[in-house]
């Protein structure tokens, strides 16, 4: 199996910690989305939608979606767990996922699609909406600093997908310059440990 891929990325990126941390090796391919390798006929073949990651199987078929990708891997290389252990966990690690997901990865990226220079020529642009969603995105890191008070991680004391999605989303915010402020202790410290793992360099 092979792994289409961007470096630069967040949601590819997403997957390559995930794999990091279970110890597994997948063949990485890159695409340059910046050049629109990703819009081609072709890739389109492998993906209608045209985003990174996709994971393309032995026998040539693919599944795309980060997190879809990790449940698949999740499921036959099951230690160590990233998506919970019991109903209840496994339950709080989905809301947590899903919480930083919407609330703050979401935002982000409409940050960088309307307000960043990167981004430019890449789209329709709405400046006043890139600037609610900067807003928005701000006041939810803050949030999260105060929920992370009494637990190690995201989703409690297991470190899972949540932890992952969240040290993604904290690294893409720095190109639109969110970051963790001086005061939010909590998040400071949950983000050293995350950053310090060996596979946040993948």
């Amino acid at each position: 199996m092979k792994m289409y891929d961007f470096t630069l990325a967040p949601s590819p990126r997403r997957v390559r910690i995930f794999l990091a941390e279970k110890g597994i090796d997948v063949e990485l391919v890159q695409v340059d989305i910046m050049r629109n390798a990703n819009r081609t006929p072709e890739f389109y073949k492998k993906n209608p939608s045209g985003s990174l990651p996709i994971l393309e199987l032995d026998d040539g078929s693919c599944l795309s979606e980060s997190v879809a990708i990790c449940r698949y891997f999740e499921e036959i290389h099951p230690e160590p767990p990233l998506f919970g252990v019991g109903a209840r966990e496994k339950a709080l690690v989905e809301m947590w996922n899903r919480r930083i997901e919407l609330a703050i990865f979401a935002p982000v990226g409409h940050v960088w699609s309307h307000l960043s220079k990167v981004a430019e020529g890449r789209g329709r642009r709405i400046p006043e909406f890139g600037e609610i969603q900067q807003r928005e995105a701000i006041d939810r890191i803050a949030w999260l600093d105060a929920e992370l008070k009494n637990r190690e991680f995201i989703a409690g004391d297991r470190y899972s997908i949540a932890d992952i999605t969240m040290l993604c989303m904290i690294d893409f915010a720095r190109t639109v310059d969110i970051r963790i402020q001086p005061e939010q202790t909590n998040l400071a410290r949950w983000y050293t440990n995350a950053s310090s793992r060996p596979s946040a360099k993948a």
